[in-house]
């Protein structure tokens, strides 16, 4: 006879259906996994056979033989322990009770039987959910919201013996009470405000638009002159995360396996320019998130943007363009989702100043090109707002900057037009261009504007969209319903920065 349960499997964040057989026969004593097991589901043998000697099952003189379908696709990590345990117990009579194809079992095991969390289990939940499944068995974790999962039986436990037990009904297992995410005060001791930045007034409406569109913004400057303060205040005006996004952050820092003190704030993540590609996109033998998809619903602050080899930067045009990432390997291919805020940051050139009021650049005009060249077109093409920054004379910290609390504000009304606009938890930035022009048509004037001012600026078709796209997010900010001629212009002028000014002081030179 041979006895199935049901388990989750991942691939990503995108779970599926794990059908798990076990078979004992009379035979030479081994457990057999098959199915494409990697080298962590081969190692459940030990714990399984631990688990039902607990029981004081004897399987001495039996050959086991565990199959996972479906076969084709590979099996990563100990979340079938607990399944495979439960179908052994139940072909050897333990477990004497029907176990339903809507039950799944998700969890790892110890050598003495208890149900451990592991690797990807609130992704494997939310799959659950997905598939249909009415009751999961799984260990306690103390960052899975439970109060999110409606519509399915959560059963927390802690042994094997506790699972057992509950399916012959013998234990009521205590009730867990949910774990509600509650978004509090954005503003930490230790997150910075832009009340506290100098001057820059540009700059932070520069900021408040991108925040309110999720635009992607590139900034220029001296070294000193603000750049690194103004990117790690950004996260201070961004909007909350709502109960989806939280599971998602949530769902792609267990897989990577990363710690994070707070899920409730925007993710902000602040690679170093030595970090390779695998870092930066994801990958490995077993593909994880990498620091773009844990910037997921965040923002990405890529400092000394032309420091990072022009190899990876060319590996942020799907990202940047789609919102996931597509990570390919021999056995399996995982996609990632990766929609986040990029906040790119450099030096003008070389030496770092170049245009400087107060400095003299020692760069020759190859220099600069070479150097501005790292950023390739296509990856510069698909930047909305470009900044150039200047010191900023010492002696304006006494003027009081409105504080991130005003701003948020703003940010969040602008981001409920949006939402309320499209019928979807989107932004400007992020909104299919089709449902874009659908819900705000620019007017035959403004069309023909636009056409002429990309004719004289050499754009292509992709920056005329993030102007549009810009547009309607200033409008949105002003709390117009249409997008207006002043948006346009403003748009306009957040795309055009002084990079022609220092190029004609380089040709000077």
């Amino acid at each position: 006879m041979t006895v199935q349960v049901s388990s989750i499997g991942l691939k990503g964040l995108e779970g599926y259906l794990v059908e798990v057989e076990v078979r004992i026969t009379p035979g030479t004593e081994s457990v057999t996994v098959i199915g494409l097991p990697d080298a962590s589901v081969k190692e459940s043998n030990e714990r399984v056979l631990a688990a039902i000697d607990h029981f004081a099952a004897d399987v001495t003189d039996q050959k086991v033989v565990v199959s996972l379908s479906p076969s084709e696709q590979k099996k990563n990590g100990p979340l079938f322990d607990l399944a495979i345990a439960i179908a052994a117990l139940k072909e050897l009579n333990v477990v004497k009770t029907e176990i339903t194809e809507d039950t799944a079992f998700i969890g790892a095991l110890t050598l003495k039987g208890c149900v451990k969390r592991a690797e990807g289990m609130l992704p494997a939940l939310i799959a659950a959910k997905q598939l249909g499944m009415k009751k999961v068995y799984f260990p306690h974790d103390s960052q899975i919201p439970l109060d999110m999962f409606e519509g399915i039986e959560c059963i927390v436990v802690h042994h094997i013996e506790d699972v057992v037990n509950h399916l012959a009904g013998q234990e009521s297992l205590s009730f867990v009470p949910p774990q509600s995410l509650v978004v509090p005060s954005f503003q930490t001791p230790h997150q910075k405000d832009f009340r506290d930045v100098i001057g820059h007034e540009n700059a932070r409406r520069a900021m408040e638009i991108a925040a309110a569109g999720e635009h992607n913004l590139f900034m220029t400057g001296p070294p000193g002159c603000g750049k690194s303060l103004l990117a790690e205040t950004l996260p201070s005006i961004l909007p909350g995360l709502t109960k989806k996004a939280q599971l998602e952050v949530i769902s792609l820092y267990q897989l990577a396996g990363e710690k994070r003190q707070s899920f409730q704030s925007v993710p902000f993540r602040h690679p170093h320019h030595s970090a390779s590609s695998v870092a930066i996109i994801g990958g490995g033998s077993s593909p994880r998130p990498g620091e773009i998809s844990l910037a997921h619903r965040g923002v990405l602050f890529l400092d000394e943007i032309a420091e990072f080899p022009k190899k990876t930067l060319d590996m942020l045009r799907q990202p940047l363009e789609s919102g996931t990432v597509t990570i390919s390997r021999a056995h399996s291919t995982v996609v990632y989702p990766s929609s986040f805020l990029l906040v790119a940051a450099m030096n003008p050139c070389p030496c770092g100043y170049l245009g400087s009021n107060l400095h003299y650049c020692t760069c020759s005009p190859k220099q600069i090109h070479t150097y501005r060249n790292r950023l390739s077109g296509p990856v510069y093409d698909r930047i909305d707002i470009l900044l150039s920054l200047q010191l900023v004379p010492f002696d304006q910290m006494e003027k009081l900057a409105e504080p991130s609390r005003d701003i948020r504000t703003r940010v969040e009304k602008a981001r409920e037009l949006q939402y309320e606009r499209y019928g979807l938890e989107v932004s400007n930035a992020k909104v299919p261009f089709e449902l874009l022009r659908e819900c705000s048509p620019l007017t035959t004037e403004q069309q023909k504007l636009l056409t002429k001012v990309a004719a004289k600026e050499n754009w292509s078709n992709r920056v005329q969209i993030k102007i549009f796209r810009l547009a309607r997010t200033i409008s949105d900010l002003a709390g117009e319903d249409k997008v207006t001629d002043t948006s346009i212009w403003e748009a306009f002028h957040l795309r055009r920065w002084s990079v022609q000014k220092a190029q004609g002081i380089a040709r000077e030179k």
